[in-house]
Order: structure tokens, then C-alpha cells, then sequence
């Protein structure tokens, strides 16, 4: 009998110490992630074909994350599967990249880094240089 009460004692220690755990990691996530800026915005975005042929876009556009501006560039179109963690992009320009097929995936660079965040979450800022790149397996 001592020991269930024990082992209840430390079970329910471990739940707190998880939720309190969860909470912070919430919270420090809320805190560093990236702010989203407002107003107009001059950014360039390249697709980067399989064969390696660049198309860039010049983009105007008061959109506060990398799908609004994309969904504001003349003839880029991109498309794919929505999910609870936002757009899972697997199509641009038509070209589908389908990875449970042949590993291939559509790239998302920001200022030659790759991106953190999906296109619903990555933050535009005025300047930013936008590659989308077409990668084998």
C-alpha cells in the first residue's frame, strides 16, 4: 500500500513537471519566434526548375507571410496538401515535386538560408530574396 501511494506521489510529480515543461517551451516559442511586419514590401522570389532554369518574380506586396506574396507574384502558383501546420507544399508552376515517389522536394530559401518556418508562418521583410528550388532525391 505504501508503495502505490509512492508511485501515485511520482506520477503525478512527472505530470506536472511535463505540463509546466510543455507551457514554457510554449511560451519561449511565442516569444523568439519571428514578428511579421506590416506595409508594403519589395521582395524577389526565384523558382528554380529540375533542368536548373531560374524564374524571378518582382513582388509588391503588403502580405505579412511568404504565401500571401506569393499569392501577390504575376504567374506563380504554387499548390499542395493543407494541414494542421499550414500548406505542405508539393507543386510550383505546375511542376510537382512528390518525395513518397522519388524523394524530390520543393526547397523554400530565404536571403540564401534555408527557411525556418512553412509558407504560412515564414515572415516576409522588405529586400528579402525568395528561392523555391526544385530537389532530387
Amino acid at each position: 500500500m505504501e508503495k502505490t501511494r509512492s508511485n501515485r506521489k511520482v506520477t503525478g510529480f512527472a505530470a506536472i513537471a511535463a505540463v509546466v515543461i510543455l507551457a514554457l517551451l510554449a511560451g519561449l516559442y511565442l516569444w523568439l519566434r519571428p514578428a511579421a511586419s506590416e506595409g508594403s514590401k519589395s521582395i524577389t522570389i526565384t523558382v528554380v526548375a529540375e533542368d536548373g532554369t531560374e524564374t524571378s518574380y518582382s513582388v509588391q506586396t503588403d502580405a505579412e507571410y511568404l504565401r500571401g506574396a506569393i499569392e501577390d507574384a504575376d504567374g506563380l502558383t504554387i499548390e499542395g496538401t493543407e494541414s494542421e501546420f499550414g500548406l505542405m507544399v508539393d507543386t510550383v508552376n505546375g511542376v510537382r515535386a512528390d518525395y513518397t515517389l522519388d524523394g524530390a522536394y520543393w526547397s523554400f530559401l530565404v536571403n540564401g538560408e534555408y527557411c525556418n518556418y512553412g509558407v504560412d508562418e515564414q515572415v516576409v521583410n522588405d529586400g528579402d530574396e525568395f528561392h523555391i528550388v526544385y530537389t532530387p532525391a
